[in-house]
Order: structure tokens, then sequence, then C-alpha cells
């Protein structure tokens, strides 16, 4: 029986600024085989923080990180602003393309946070590197545990009527939808801008990913979703988390798939607390 874990409520944020003013970063292109993917870093001498993205970018985050004494870096994936478009000759891997980036900026052990799509990337790239991590965050995936049985439901969560709602309909979450407006307006201009291609080009692994392999990573883990969130509802959010080792679990009350923009607050704090509680973890045995 798979093991469960105690999940973290967070209260729903009711007020909303514009984004903050960024923090001075460096921006770049780097060659990863065939592609160049675009990215920015914040460079200093603290621990670093890279960003695996959702569509809309970092903006809520990035001072915040950034002020705590964090080296933070975000890249764009294939396919997506300033990076080169996927192709079905050369897809490249996701996890390949972060371990280039990391070696390039000189980033040796990492906090990894991961959102959507990019956070498929992070358990992949762990399995094979364990040694360069300092933690994981997780959150608001559909999730490729590698598991039939997880499989299995995903006809009746994510049936086509879903799949074809438009972004801003089916990841800012009703609430925030409702109660802030510009926000949403904001979100969806970021979202029409980080898109360069139409068609999705699969993007292969390095690693099979299994029940088994994820059980086997022991970096501090962090996974969190929205209340609201259509892709991965609390209930998913639950039997992702059992795949893991002693996980902490995060629910962000009233939020939907985009929890760092509608619930920044709270998703910032929560962070940022993880992060300090796991400063210099050593993954060696």
């Amino acid at each position: 029986m798979k093991k469960s874990h105690a999940m973290r409520e967070l209260a729903a944020q009711t007020s909303w600024s514009d984004t903050p003013a960024q923090a001075p970063a460096t921006e770049g292109r780097l060659d990863v085989g065939g592609a160049r993917i675009w990215y920015w870093d914040t460079g200093g001498a603290g621990e670093a923080v890279v960003l695996v993205h959702p569509y809309s970018g970092w903006g809520y985050q990035q001072p915040a990180l950034a002020a705590a004494g964090y080296r933070v870096v975000a890249y764009s994936r294939r396919g997506h602003h300033g990076s080169d478009a996927d192709s079905h000759e050369n897809p490249g891997v996701g996890a390949g393309d972060l371990y280039r980036l990391a070696e390039h900026l000189g980033i040796g052990r990492m906090h990894l946070v991961g959102f959507a799509a990019g956070a498929d990337i992070l358990p992949d790239f762990a399995i094979s590197r364990l040694e360069r991590m300092l933690s994981l965050a997780i959150g608001c995936t559909i999730g490729k545990p590698g598991d039939p049985a997880w499989s299995a439901c995903e006809s009746e969560l994510l049936p086509p009527e879903v799949k074809n709602l438009p972004r801003w309909i089916s990841e800012p979450g009703p609430s925030y939808r409702a109660a802030c407006p510009e926000g949403v307006h904001r979100w969806r201009e970021l979202e029409a801008r980080s898109r360069t291609q139409q068609e999705r080009v699969p993007v292969p692994v390095e690693n099979e990913v299994t029940p088994e392999l994820i059980g086997q990573i022991k970096a501090p883990t962090l996974l969190f979703t929205g209340a609201a969130d259509l892709y991965m509802p609390p209930s998913r959010l639950r039997a992702y988390a059992a795949y893991w080792t002693d996980p902490e679990v995060a629910l962000f009350a009233e939020a939907g798939h985009s929890v760092y923009w509608e619930q920044y607050e709270a998703f910032n704090a929560v962070l940022l607390d993880f992060f300090r509680r796991h400063r210099g973890f050593d993954p060696s045995p």
C-alpha cells in the first residue's frame, strides 16, 4: 500500500500588485547541440536556484529570490521565447539541455524549481545527476511517474474538451480570473509572447522514469498544486506524492494551474522557507 503524506494548506491571496522591478540579470543564448536556448542569470555567490519555466515567466519570483541572496537562473525550453524551436529530427533531451546550461554557467549543486511541463524534466534530471541537487520543487504538473495505473484516469481527468480550452481559462483559476482581471490580462500577454511554435514536439527523456527510480531520489522534495488546478487537482497530488520519499506537500487554496502567479506571496514564502531549511544539502551517501 502506498504511503500517504500530510498536505499543508495555504490560505488564499486576495489582493495583487503588478510584477515588481526585476533584479539585474545577464542574458545569453547557449548552443545545446543543434539548438540554442535563451537564458538569464542574476549571478552572485549565493546558492543557485534554476527555474524551469511555466509559459508566463517568473516576474514575481526573480526579485524575491535574488533579494534573499540566491543566484537565480531561468531559461526557455526549446520552442519557447528566445530559444530555437523543437524539430522532429532533433528534439533534444530536456534534462540534457538543463545539464549543459548548468555546466556553461559553472553551477554545481542547485535548487531546481519546475512547473507544469517544465516540471517533467526534474525527476529525469535528478535520477541521472543526484550529485547536482540541493532540492527539488515540482508543481502543477500532469506528472509522468511511469506507472500504468497513474495514466489510467487521464482520459477522464483531461478529455479533449479540457485540453482544447484556451489557456487563460484552463490555467489561471476561476477565483483569480474573477478577482484580478488585470492580472489575467498580463498573464495572457506573457503566455502569448513565450510560445514560438504551435505544434509541440515530444522531448525525449534520458531515463525511463519509473516509480522505483523516483523512490530512489533522496534530495529534499517539495510537491505542490492549486486547489482548483485542472491538471493536478488535490487528489492527484496526493497520489503523486506517494511515489516520492518523504516529500513536503503543499496545497494553495483557490489557485489554479498558475500558483506562482496567482498566489505569489504564499508561494514565494513557502519556497524561501524550503530552501532555507535545505541549505548545503549533501546528496552523497
